[in-house]
């Protein structure tokens, strides 16, 4: 008779889970709900999912310190999940990962070449179009009023790659508007910093092995126009993506890394980093706008979230900068659309790092494609150079 009791109350569980699944879809997808309220829902419906199915791998991923009683206590909360929702959806335990999975992760953060999703539709545009003019007016409302609209803001100024999530907390415009992107630039001393993880990468009609058509090349010029503009900028040509005299990108963020901090560090006036690089598309797809009368180069800002949709905060990748780089590359977004409609796509998100730990005012910038030319590529270094002028100089 116990044994039939269990067996019964377990399928009403089941039956339970299935209809709150259903219900955090239905809500998650419903009109008029807070974004804040189907961020937390949805994140905890999966906890619980993954507690319930793959207890194994849930165990496994347990936080240090806690006894098999303290997560077996929890895996029983997971057949109510609103009550392990009321009890500590505030809290967020970094996933435990194990060296292969470490190593599967770096390797994911540094193969992020390819922007075309899996339908084959350009990643960061609204629309999947190749070209646009600069002859139109700012698509989209940027008023304050409507940038604090989480799902407004969301999905008209950004990606999220399948890989990670992001929630209110994280895209508060008032948060991020506020925060001051200005340098210091009474003081002597580079400013900027430029750098390529990925230096290796070329256009459409680059000389190979030239570094000078190569985004090293494109990265000289957006030095010399930064100086120019009276912002001190240094740039590094250190390659990252060489091991053994082979193209090897396996590494290269940690490469970088690890010759950029000595650069940061004997220049403790440098507050701008940029990590510039140049974007993967199909070859079919040609990023480009008109502006001044010159063909120009699209660009995409880029940002690593340390966290990933599976696991949650990724505590060895961590990053005490993110809303700092967030508020960055908006900032960047909305002076481009202002100045220079069209030029930028929308900003992407990922689950990874990208060096963007390395200071507060770290960009990443994605400009252009292997499709584009070295000619779009250097007038779309002078529209960067002039909007990066209005954000963290021109009051």
């Amino acid at each position: 008779m116990d044994r039939l009791k269990n067996n019964n109350l377990r399928q009403a569980g089941t039956g339970i889970i299935f209809l709150l699944l259903a219900a955090a879809i239905l809500w998650a997808a419903a009109e008029g709900f807070s974004g804040n309220w189907r961020y937390n829902f949805q994140k905890q419906i999966l906890k619980s999912a993954e507690e319930m199915y793959m207890p194994g791998l849930s165990y496994l991923n347990r936080a240090p310190g806690k006894t098999l009683s303290q997560w077996m206590r929890e895996g029983a909360l997971c057949w109510f999940p609103l009550a392990a929702y009321a009890e500590d959806h505030a809290a967020g335990d970094p996933a435990i990962e194990d060296g292969e999975t470490l190593a599967k992760i770096l390797e994911a953060q540094a193969n992020d070449e390819n922007a075309v999703d899996e339908n084959g539709n350009l990643i960061g545009s609204d629309s999947g179009s190749e070209s646009s003019s600069q002859n139109v007016a700012p698509t989209v409302d940027m008023s304050i009023e409507k940038l604090r609209d989480f799902d407004y803001l969301l999905s008209n100024f950004y990606t999220v790659d399948s890989s990670t999530m992001i929630g209110p907390e994280q895209l508060n415009a008032d948060d991020l508007l506020s925060r001051n992107m200005k340098i210091d630039n009474t003081t002597g001393g580079p400013k900027i910093l430029i750098f390529h993880t990925h230096s290796q990468e070329e256009f459409a009609d680059s000389t190979p092995r030239d570094p000078a058509t190569s985004i090293v090349g494109i990265g000289d010029y957006l030095t010399e126009l930064l100086n120019a503009k009276g912002i001190e900028t240094i740039h590094d040509t250190g390659v990252y993506d060489i091991i053994n005299g082979k193209l090897d990108r396996s590494n290269a963020y940690e490469n970088a890394e690890a010759s950029v901090r000595p650069i940061l560090e004997a220049n403790p006036t440098i507050e701008v980093a940029i990590d510039l690089h140049r974007d993967g598309v199909a070859e079919g797809t040609h990023l480009v706008t008109e502006i001044n009368g010159k063909p120009t180069a699209k660009i995409m800002y880029f940002n690593g979230l340390s966290r990933s949709r599976a696991n949650g905060d990724i505590e060895y990748l961590y990053n005490p900068y993110i809303q700092d780089n967030l508020a960055f590359s908006l900032q960047m977004q909305l002076e481009s659309e202002t100045l220079y409609p069209g030029f930028t796509r929308h900003i992407y998100l990922r689950a990874y790092r990208y060096n963007l730990h390395l200071l507060p005012k770290s960009l990443l910038v994605e400009a252009g494609a292997q499709t584009n030319t070295v000619e779009e590529m250097r007038n779309a270094m002078e529209v960067l150079a002039d909007t990066l002028y209005h954000v963290i100089v021109e009051e």
